[in-house]
């Protein structure tokens, strides 16, 4: 591992201890942190917010990296779809190499559009626009789908220069970390106090991990899929976690908290090989040997790999599935619905 990702892993280590363990490094990047909050409430107070054709709902995280974002905004897509809704998906694009706005396609790769939106519309099918700019990328993707009535947009809490009718914060296990800003911490933002009228909170970890009141969703790995027949949809080639158990398998996963899918196997019964991997990893080459006969990823790394570079691997593709309260989906479509002027 590189010098950089030593300090990055030692970095986000610090970030998780428990708020009561002060620590050199917290009082070395204090200042830095300070800093971050004084400049990001600065350009908050500055930003005027312009408002999509249609009314928004915002998923994002307080904390950096990974809370289960991405499997929440495809659980409320499929939801709000149930509803009799007709949702679309917005998003910066994390990691992708063009700064155009761009519509997502089948054929598109995840260096055009970000391995994340990717997924989304994989997954559930419906428009995904991806921009800098969010309020661009609605307007585009609105025009391009007159048929949309209602927006998500992923990971965009942290970006005011789009209003939002309804906000969903979303936490996993890990809880708020240390409580500090970036970098001394995880949190992008203060913590908030209190939810506002038009914020509700999720926690996709199993248990509420911060003080505020929230709903609780349920995860699951329900099957493993073969790579070529999760790219075409063949639901017939799945099979049940259980078939994978009494093999060695390697677990990959480039996630922002990779610990968690591996846990997930683990508790399934699998007997894996851990290999925790840097967020989005591109999987430009393989991170293991050709000849390795069985590897377990998940479906956000899926879809950046080529099979034509698997040589005698077996690749099996985990979709992770969140369930959420009807009570939550029911409250954030009335907020939605009762946009404010």
């Amino acid at each position: 591992m590189s010098l950089a990702g030593h300090f990055e892993r030692h970095l986000t280590r610090h970030w998780w201890q428990s708020q009561s363990q002060p620590t050199a490094m917290r009082l070395l990047l204090g200042p830095l942190a300070r800093l971050y909050g004084v400049l990001a409430a600065s350009r908050r107070r500055h930003t005027v917010a312009q408002r999509a054709p249609v009314p928004l709902l915002v998923v994002g995280n307080v904390v950096a990296g990974g809370a289960g974002k991405t499997p929440a905004v495809i659980a409320l897509v499929k939801a709000f779809q149930d509803a009799g809704r007709r949702p679309g998906v917005i998003s910066r694009g994390f990691g992708r190499k063009s700064r155009a706005v761009t519509v997502v396609s089948g054929e598109s790769s995840p260096s055009e559009v970000g391995d994340e939106p990717l997924l989304i519309h994989r997954r559930t099918g419906v428009p995904v626009c991806v921009g800098r700019a969010r309020h661009l990328a609605a307007l585009v993707l609105c025009t391009r789908h007159p048929e949309i009535d209602v927006l998500i947009a992923d990971d965009g809490l942290q970006h005011h220069a789009l209003a939002r009718d309804a906000e969903l914060l979303v936490f996993d296990q890990r809880g708020i970390g240390n409580g500090q800003l970036l970098p001394a911490g995880p949190l992008r933002e203060p913590m908030p106090t209190a939810l506002g009228p038009r914020m509700r909170v999720l926690y996709t970890g199993g248990w509420p991990s911060t003080t505020l009141p929230g709903a609780l969703a349920t995860r699951q790995i329900a099957a493993a899929w073969p790579l070529d027949a999760w790219r075409a949809g063949d639901i017939s080639q799945a099979q049940p976690l259980a078939a994978l158990r009494g093999r060695r398998l390697l677990a990959a996963a480039g996630l922002a908290a990779p610990e968690k899918f591996f846990a997930m196997l683990e508790d399934v019964g699998l007997l894996i090989r851990r290999l925790p991997l840097p967020d989005h990893y591109d999987f430009a080459t393989l991170p293991w040997r050709t000849d390795t006969p069985e590897v377990v990823v998940t479906e956000k790394d899926a879809v950046k790999i080529n099979p034509e570079l698997l040589g005698t691997t077996r690749l099996w593709v985990l979709p992770l599935d969140l369930r959420l309260p009807d009570s939550l989906v029911a409250e954030l479509l009335t907020l939605l619905k009762r946009r404010p002027s």
